[in-house]
């Protein structure tokens, strides 16, 4: 069946089954319910014929007798829709319920004769389906019963229906197992539909889904199905593409964000430098331009330097320098780094340590850059005339350090945003022009490189503290 869908499949075995279906029982179960009537009529005569033959048994030869029971033979006949004959072990019938002969010339009351006639013939049974030596047109259920005497047998007594009473019977009842088989195929019929709505349908939108994804289109979305097998198989797809086209647009934005941090610096120091070189700078001036391409530089610098450690964090990829440090020592070395910004906007720090040494298992280098970013950012959104506290407790096996500043905050829409890799909290793109939007990027995947956690807890107008964990060493 190739080429052909699942569904035209799953109808043309279900169209065989039935056509099986019908030929099996219009064979096996009808040859059953024949052979069922077949044996009940055989019983039923049988015991009809053994109770003629005893009742009959001492007398049947006498005249009188015979034209006494020939008429209860008849009315019984007919309504049995039998014939009943009794015969002679010489083959001689005299009483037939079809013969209406009123003739009584023959004393010996013989009506026929039935030329090779032997009892032997049923070969040890009490029934034969035959036409009874040619008598009859069509095949007919005959019993026989011997009339014994004496331990002498004096005759026979033989019931004979037609086969086409016995089909008819069986016809009756057998009627029924087509009905049967209707309502089992009506009812099996169920599965295509269920099939349709619950397995063809989803497998054709995951299809078109998939087709639409190698188009390109990874916008497109596959429509909700049931919480089943191919349910989470469609939703498992739709989120693979939902990521694959975010890490697209992420792609984008990357190097739009990129392009225009290298191009503004790169623009500067080549519309200085070409200044400079055709004279329009004066001399007396150069110093200030050269220092501002040397701001410029140190941007585009601090830009790559950020842009290769991500690179380096790809946690597939990421190896860590595990080590034992005192996270205090690390702390206070990178506040005064900060000390000269921290004159201009009189900022100061308040910094409470749970112990005088506090050592930790962690990238050293790392944990120091995280450190560095995240006070970094407390200066870079604190007010003039502020403080920035800086606290180390220790909960359970694990050292939590907590960085937090008394500045403009971050709302609530932004929180979310932060994390993201260029992301700055206004559309000016920083109130520093000097930070790259890589920082807490940069922070984010070093402590979960670590297997550790970060959290940020930001109301506007008030504060941000960021807070993280790192393992105590024992």
């Amino acid at each position: 069946m190739k080429g052909f869908s699942t569904l035209s499949k799953h109808i043309f075995i279900y169209i065989a089954i039935c056509v099986i279906s019908f030929i099996l029982v219009s064979t096996i179960c009808y040859k059953a319910d024949y052979k069922h009537i077949y044996n009940y009529y055989s019983d039923r005569l049988y015991l009809q014929a053994n109770e003629i033959a005893n009742e009959y048994a001492l007398d049947y030869l006498a005249e009188s007798k015979l034209r006494r029971i020939e008429l209860e033979m008849k009315s019984l006949s007919t309504f049995n829709d039998t014939r009943i004959m009794f015969i002679t072990p010489s083959g001689d019938v005299i009483l037939d319920t079809n013969n209406s002969s009123t003739d009584k010339s023959n004393e010996d009351r013989i009506l026929f004769s039935i030329n090779d006639f032997d009892y032997g013939d049923l070969k040890g049974k009490h029934d034969i389906l035959w036409d009874f030596y040619g008598l009859f047109s069509e095949p007919a259920l005959s019993v026989f019963s011997p009339i014994s005497n004496s331990f002498e047998i004096k005759g026979y007594v033989v019931i004979n229906i037609p086969e086409s009473a016995i089909v008819e019977r069986v016809y009756d009842t057998f009627n029924t197992n087509y009905l049967t088989l209707a309502i089992v195929l009506i009812l099996s019929s169920a599965f295509l539909v269920l099939y349709f709505f619950q397995v063809h349908r989803p497998i054709k939108e995951i299809t078109m889904a998939t087709n639409e994804y190698s188009k390109g289109n990874l916008s497109y979305h596959v429509k909700p199905m049931l919480n089943d097998e191919i349910g989470r198989l469609g939703m498992s797809l739709d989120y693979m593409a939902s990521q694959l086209n975010e890490s697209d647009k992420f792609q984008q934005k990357f190097l739009s964000n990129i392009s225009h941090d290298f191009r503004s610096p790169l623009t500067s120091i080549k519309g200085y430098l070409e200044a400079i070189q055709d004279g329009t700078i004066p001399p007396e001036m150069l110093d200030k331009y050269i220092g501002i391409m040397l701001f410029e530089t140190e941007r585009l610098t601090k830009l790559t330097s950020n842009i290769l450690t991500l690179n380096e964090l790809d946690p597939k990829s990421v190896r860590l320098d595990i080590s034992t440090f005192d996270l205090n020592s690390i702390i206070r070395h990178t506040v005064e780094t900060f000390e000269g910004t921290c004159k201009k906007k009189s900022i100061k720090f308040n910094i409470t340590y749970a112990n005088s040494v506090q050592n930790v298992k962690a990238d050293k280098g790392r944990i120091q850059q995280v450190i560095y970013n995240l006070i970094d950012n407390a200066i870079k959104f604190s007010k003039e005339n502020s403080y920035i506290y800086i606290t180390v407790k220790e909960k359970g096996e694990k050292a939590q350090i907590s960085i937090k500043d008394t500045g403009c905050g971050i709302a609530k829409e932004d929180i979310d945003k932060i994390w993201d890799r260029f992301y700055k909290s206004d559309s000016s793109r920083g109130r520093d022009k000097k930070g790259s939007g890589l920082g807490l990027s940069i922070t984010k995947e070093v402590i979960q490189a670590h297997g550790e956690n970060i959290d940020v807890v930001s109301t506007v107008g008030v504060g941000t503290e960021f807070i993280f964990t790192l393992e105590l060493a024992k």
